[in-house]
């Protein structure tokens, strides 16, 4: 096992800088997830790591090891790649051990990791077969078996689960956790699925643009956004975003005129943005919809209603709202597309944004 530290690390092709000075701290045996939109940057940082990039400035430790010059072989990781990347003319037992052969283990030594390796991954059984004999299930299994017998001090996956189906995402999710707790080692993992990040991480980092927006623990991150980004991408669905006015420190007014009470806060910045435009933020799990208006709803008109069957997505058009918001809501609620809906949002479950987007406290 082994830590990683990036400190000031930049990435550069040619005049266009990727990566804007990323420090982070990956903890011994921790489960570290980078997410966030396609282009951001985060799957550049995980090449950064492997040694695959070339770092334009900062440094890179892997342990207590300035690797920013050292070759990939040599840095103890392991990478597993959104594409199997497997010999079509091997055996699952050959191309796991593939890597021990190049490095010159004998072949007992690379027959007793391969077997410890299908062990763990519960593939013994496959390992005379072909690739094509497989499905894509065990095909991912078996490449990351062949970073398993390598023994890495970190492992980095960049979307391994992306080329599967949805149901084989969540299995494969549950034999990732599994795999981390028994093997205790450093792990990395890219992916733009923040439900993939939910699910699997010790601590995520929410990249955007070429820079960390927030690093925390998944529930921080949901019920602690420090800004309107973090709080758009991480949850499922997406948290709503209405325009408004901050009225006082305790409510806001939407673009109808309804008043919203939300926390109240004697803090500096909320103080300060009073009169001024913001946006108020809700979950879609956190709005209560009926049919019945009171004190502080909202008025909606259903666009869309989503019957599930253990649940029901209201899609509704709000004054203020960019954008239809989305309700989730218990699978026998009346209301249906066409319908008046009122809205009853908790205070203490409303976000208040800036115009910057920051989170006012």
């Amino acid at each position: 096992m082994a830590t990683l530290k990036l400190s000031g690390l930049r990435k550069s092709f040619g005049e266009v800088e990727m990566l804007h000075g990323i420090d982070l701290e990956v903890n011994d045996g921790e489960f570290l997830v980078f997410v966030g939109p396609s282009g951001c940057g985060k799957s550049t940082l995980l090449r950064c790591i492997a040694g695959l990039e070339e770092i334009t400035a900062g440094e890179l430790y892997i342990g207590d090891t300035l690797v920013n010059d050292v070759p990939p072989a040599e840095r103890g990781i392991a990478m597993v790649f959104q594409s199997y990347a497997l010999y079509p003319h091997m055996s699952v037992a050959e191309n796991m051990a593939f890597g021990l052969r190049l490095a010159g283990y004998s072949k007992q030594e690379m027959k007793d990791a391969v077997q410890r390796a299908a062990q763990t991954l519960q593939i013994e059984h496959l390992l005379d077969r072909k690739p094509k004999a497989l499905s894509g299930g065990q095909r991912q299994r078996v490449a990351i078996g062949r970073a398993i017998v390598r023994k890495p001090g970190v492992f980095l996956f960049d979307e391994p689960l992306s080329n599967l189906d949805a149901a084989l995402r969540v299995q494969m999710r549950v034999e990732l956790s599994r795999l981390h707790r028994e093997l205790r080692t450093t792990m990395v993992y890219v992916t733009h699925d923040q439900v993939e990040a939910m699910t699997l991480a010790n601590r995520i980092v929410v990249v955007n643009a070429g820079r960390i927006e927030q690093v925390g623990a998944p529930l921080d991150l949901y019920h602690r956004p420090v800004n309107k980004f973090v709080a758009g991408f991480i949850g499922s669905p997406k948290m709503n975003f209405l325009d408004a006015t901050l009225g006082d420190a305790s409510h806001v007014v939407l673009k109808d005129g309804s008043v919203v009470p939300v926390s109240p806060s004697t803090d500096a910045a909320r103080t300060a943005a009073v009169g001024k435009p913001v946006t108020l933020g809700i979950r879609p799990e956190h709005i209560h919809a009926d049919r019945t208006p009171g004190e502080g709803a909202v008025k909606a008109t259903v666009q869309l209603a989503e019957h599930l069957g253990d649940t029901t997505y209201l899609h509704l058009l709000v004054p203020g709202a960019p954008e239809p918001i989305t309700v989730r809501t218990a699978p026998d609620n009346p209301l249906n597309t066409g319908d008046t809906a009122w809205l009853h949002l908790p205070r203490e479950r409303c976000f208040v944004f800036d115009e910057q987007g920051q989170t006012l406290p």
